[in-house]
């Protein structure tokens, strides 16, 4: 089992320019995706959907290199290229561990965005 990786904000903030309200909207949209695309990714593992599966990861890859998760991301390609080429032994591993990384993730961020609402930011 790799080591938890947690989002960076670096690239967020840089995009927010300083504006708190897109930062958060940002995060908010990111914890909407995370279950949607944990879902989706099984859903498709599960039927041997392998095209959708590799669309499904592409598309969450992009979501979460915005976020700084680059170890999550190189995953995420991992499956993509191995949906496409039908390798899938290691798959469900490969899941899980970003299953593990986008989970960390949404608790992160979602006590980032209530330490915000109680600090008055």
């Amino acid at each position: 089992m790799n080591k938890i990786e947690l989002p960076d904000l670096n690239e967020i903030d840089k995009i927010a320019g300083g504006d708190n309200g897109f930062r958060n909207e940002m995060i908010a949209i990111f914890l909407d995706q995370i279950p949607e695309f944990l879902n989706n990714m099984r859903h498709f593992f599960d039927r041997n959907d392998f095209a959708n599966l590799a669309r499904e990861a592409h598309t969450a890859k992009s979501s979460v290199l915005i976020f700084g998760m680059t170890e999550t991301g190189k995953l995420l390609k991992e499956i993509q290229i191995f949906s496409e080429d039908h390798l899938t032994d290691t798959i469900p591993q490969l899941l899980s561990e970003i299953e593990n990384n986008l989970n960390a993730a949404k608790n992160n961020l979602r006590d980032i965005l209530n330490l915000q609402k109680t600090s008055g930011c």
